[in-house]
């Protein structure tokens, strides 16, 4: 199984389709047997989920993510975790252990509002956006 989870300095990235890169782990029998960086390739929103599953991705772990890009990982049949924070490693060892905190209503209804905006964590300090997650 493969994990991947939008990344950024060691942290899960809190927009889905405006990461630059995914950290991937390699699973088996429950345990993490490799991981990797992947770039983005400047790719957002629909072309990730299509690069995550030509990646052979079972399971994505992000912050906030856009109603479209839900979609597209459910039609590439790639399990979404969304709403989360925190270092990657230790989500995707909390989703491991059957212990990750996630929303599974996480959606951003906004794009390109240039203001700073954190999808799953409100850091921008407004609502009107559409957001929810943590």
């Amino acid at each position: 199984m493969k994990v991947a989870v939008t990344y950024e300095n060691g942290m899960v990235f809190q927009h889905f389709g405006h990461t630059k890169q995914f950290k991937v782990y390699d699973v088996e029998n429950g345990q993490i047997t490799g991981s990797q960086v992947m770039d983005t390739n400047g790719q957002g929103h629909g072309a990730l989920a299509t690069l995550l599953s030509q990646s052979g991705i079972d399971v994505l772990i992000c912050g906030g993510i856009g109603a479209g890009a839900i979609n597209a990982l459910a039609d590439a049949g790639i399990q979404l975790y969304g709403g989360t924070a925190g270092y990657a490693d230790d989500v995707v060892k909390a989703y491991l252990s059957g212990n990750l905190k996630f929303d599974s209503n996480v959606h951003c209804e906004h794009h390109d509002h240039g203001h700073g905006h954190n999808c799953g964590e409100h850091s921008c300090g407004e609502d009107k956006h559409g957001c929810t997650g943590n």
